[in-house]
């Protein structure tokens, strides 16, 4: 999927809902300039950072993510094989990622399969908790000021308000269960 157009999905819901770009930034607790920054950017900003912006224009995270979903009227989401999407390398950030399921209003946690590239790039900082699952590899994983490195089959599960950023180890990128969960809004 194009990472321009998840931007431009961001900006027009913003329009179509008639929200200003500062009444946005207040609802994320980002900038104005940050949010005008995205919207105007080839490269899409890292989840979390989607997360809010979903959250604060009330849609599922996939609606910016995913190409195709299935919806179940049992309030839960089945995304079948291959509907999952992984987004280009996102070099500016560090990883690539594949969406597991689309999130639901209500729904506070969110699933994907991250691939850590090799260098560090970004630290990342924001609300609510974080669990890790090494599927395949090696990563170093620095998480304030201490570093771990995690191997198949390890887990971590951690406070994300904590700054924190891995990386693959080894010949090959590093293939991450990460679920992340968002508090709710009051």
């Amino acid at each position: 999927m194009d990472e321009k157009l998840i931007n431009d999905r961001v900006k027009r819901l913003r329009l179509s809902k008639k929200i200003t770009l500062e009444s946005l930034a207040k609802m994320t607790g980002f900038t104005t300039g940050y949010i005008s920054r995205i919207e105007n950017s080839d490269n899409a900003p890292p989840i979390s950072t989607l997360s809010k912006i979903a959250q604060a224009l009330e849609v599922d995270i996939s609606f910016f993510l995913s190409e195709s979903r299935v919806d179940s009227p049992k309030n839960m989401v089945i995304v079948k094989k291959g509907d999952a999407k992984e987004l280009a390398d996102r070099a500016s950030y560090g990883y690539q990622y594949e969406a597991l399921a689309a999130k639901k209003i209500g729904k506070n946690m969110e699933p994907y399969v991250l691939y850590p590239d090799f260098e560090y790039s970004t630290v990342f900082q924001h609300e609510g908790e974080e669990f890790f699952y090494v599927l395949e590899g090696e990563i170093e994983f620095i998480y304030g000021d201490e570093r771990y490195i995690l191997e198949t089959g390890d887990s971590m599960y951690f406070d994300a308000h904590i700054p924190h950023t891995g990386v693959s180890k080894g010949d090959k990128k590093a293939k991450v269960l990460i679920i992340i969960y968002s508090y709710k809004r009051s």
